[in-house]
C-alpha cells in the first residue's frame, strides 16, 4: 500500500477530537467530563442563513465536549452577544450582513483578544483565506467541508494550532515549493546546514518526516531536529507561522 504524502506546512488529514481517543474521560449529562475540571467549549455561531446554522447547531449539540452559548444573524447581533457572553470560539461566515468583511476579525480580536475564530465560509479564493489567516483567524474551513473537519478544527484550534480545510493543502504546497526555492540564496537559507538544506528541499517537495528520512538513511527523530533547526534559522517559530508566511509572502 502507498505511502500517503501529507503537507510539509501542517497536518490536515481528519483526526477525530483528542477527547474522543481518550477513552478513560467520561462526560455526564451536563457535558461535564467526571473527575475532571475542563468546562465544556463554548461556542457562537454567527451565520445569516438559519437552515444551515440549525443544522451545524444539531452537529454541535452531539458533542459533549462543546457549548452552544449563542447565535447571530448578522454582525450588530454578534458584537452585542460578544458584550454578554464569554465564548472560546465564534464559528464566523464574514459574508453576514453588516459585517466589514475581513476587517471584522480584527474588530473582534480588539472587543476579546483571546477569542478563537475559524472561519467557515463559501469562499474557495486564495484571497479570502490569506486575508482571513493575516487579520488574524485562527482557521478556514469551508462549508462543503466533512463534519469531520468541522470538529478536528475546532480540536486543533482549541489546543493552539492554526487550521486550514484539507481542500487548501495543494496551493499551500505549491507556493511553499516557490518560496523555498527564491529563498534558497537569501541571508537566512545560508545559515542552514547542508544536511539541513537537504531535508528543507525534501519537506518542499511535499515528503514526510518518515520518508525524507528512509531517503537520506536518517532516523525520523534526526530528520525532524534538521527541521526544526532549519525553520529556528529561518525565524519560522511553528507550523502556523509556516502557514503565515506562505500565505502573506504570496497573492495570488
Amino acid at each position: 500500500m502507498q505511502e500517503q504524502t501529507t503537507i510539509p506546512i501542517g497536518n490536515f488529514q481528519h483526526a477525530p477530537p483528542e477527547s474522543q481517543k481518550r477513552k478513560d474521560k467520561v462526560w455526564d449529562s451536563t457535558g461535564e467530563r467526571m473527575g475532571f475540571s475542563d468546562p465544556p467549549y463554548r461556542i457562537i455561531l454567527a451565520d445569516d442563513h438559519v437552515m444551515f446554522r440549525e443544522g451545524l447547531k444539531q452537529f454541535i449539540s452531539k458533542a459533549p465536549y462543546l457549548q452552544l452559548i449563542g447565535e447571530a444573524s448578522d454582525g450588530f447581533e454578534l458584537v452585542n452577544l460578544l458584550k454578554t457572553t464569554r465564548p472560546d470560539m465564534v464559528i464566523l461566515d464574514i459574508s453576514m450582513p453588516n459585517l466589514q468583511g475581513i476587517e471584522t476579525i480584527r474588530k473582534l480580536k480588539r472587543i476579546k483578544p483571546r477569542l478563537k475564530i475559524l472561519i467557515l465560509t463559501t469562499n474557495k479564493a486564495w484571497e479570502g483565506l490569506r486575508g482571513a489567516v493575516v487579520a488574524g483567524a485562527n482557521g478556514y474551513i469551508l462549508k462543503e467541508d466533512s463534519p469531520e473537519v468541522l470538529f478536528s478544527a475546532i480540536e486543533r484550534i482549541r489546543e493552539g494550532e492554526l487550521y486550514i480545510s484539507p481542500r487548501f493543502s495543494a496551493q499551500l504546497q505549491a507556493e511553499w515549493v516557490s518560496i523555498w526555492r527564491q529563498s534558497r540564496g537569501d541571508r537566512r537559507s545560508g545559515r542552514l546546514t547542508g544536511r539541513e538544506r537537504e531535508v528543507m528541499n525534501l519537506v518542499a517537495e511535499g515528503r514526510t518526516s518518515k520518508q525524507i528520512a528512509r531517503l537520506l538513511l536518517l532516523s525520523v527523530r534526526t530528520v525532524e531536529h534538521h527541521r526544526a533547526n532549519a525553520m529556528k534559522k529561518l525565524d519560522l517559530k511553528s507550523t502556523a507561522d509556516l502557514i503565515k508566511h506562505v500565505l502573506q509572502e504570496r497573492s495570488i
